[in-house]
């Protein structure tokens, strides 16, 4: 413990980050869980309206560490990259937490102490979506790339807005090294993704099969 607080009294925009992502999680399940547990949906809607405030914080924090003279490192570059990833696929993280809480907290097919399931006259809430196969995975996997690359596009203008501002050639170099980084990411990404889907997946089987 002692080290991880040391790593974290030296690098303050690595402890932002990180109470950014918890913070990300803990304002998703306190207001599902207030809408659906407690039923008060307008609570639920302001801990919810919540969740973006998160990304603005270390987008403040960000500017105010770099504003304040601190050197740009290997953090705030991440700062640029969890920004980026967060706007894009932050809501979708949403609509799947909420997918799941209505279905466990409204009944659906979870356990009741004691075994077995839901019991007659219990609120039964949609099921989730079930698991995609065939030509929409491959749909979907694609879709998910070109998240992904709009996500590290705004990475990269964060980047290049913190770099022309700084103005310092010698102060930037961490920041210039995290584009090598999200190219990288993109291409493990469409490997790993549509591609592998496109060539092991069991989409066009599946379709052709009669």
């Amino acid at each position: 413990m002692n080290e991880i607080g040391k790593f974290f009294a030296e690098n303050p925009m690595a402890a932002v980050i990180a109470a950014g992502e918890i913070g990300f999680w803990v304002f998703i399940a306190a207001g599902l869980a207030v809408r659906y547990v407690l039923r008060a949906r307008r609570a639920s809607a302001v801990l919810l309206a919540m969740v973006p405030l998160v990304d603005v914080v270390v987008l403040v924090a960000t500017v105010l560490d770099l504003s304040a003279g601190g050197r740009p490192g290997f953090t705030h570059g991440l700062a640029a990259v969890y920004l980026g990833f967060s706007v894009v696929f932050g809501p979708g993280m949403v609509r799947w937490a909420d997918a799941r809480f209505a279905h466990w907290f409204a009944g659906g097919s979870r356990a009741v102490p004691g075994g077995g399931a839901a019991g007659p006259g219990r609120p039964s809430g949609p099921a989730p979506p079930p698991k995609r196969q065939g030509r929409e995975k491959a749909r979907h996997e694609w879709r998910e790339w070109a998240k992904c690359l709009l996500a590290c596009g705004l990475a990269a203008a964060a980047l290049l807005a913190a770099i022309f501002a700084i103005g310092e050639p010698e102060r930037v170099a961490p920041l210039w090294a995290w584009f090598p980084r999200l190219g990288s990411v993109s291409v493990i990404w469409l490997f790993a993704g549509p591609v592998w889907e496109e060539l092991f997946g069991k989409g066009e089987r599946e379709e052709v099969r009669p």
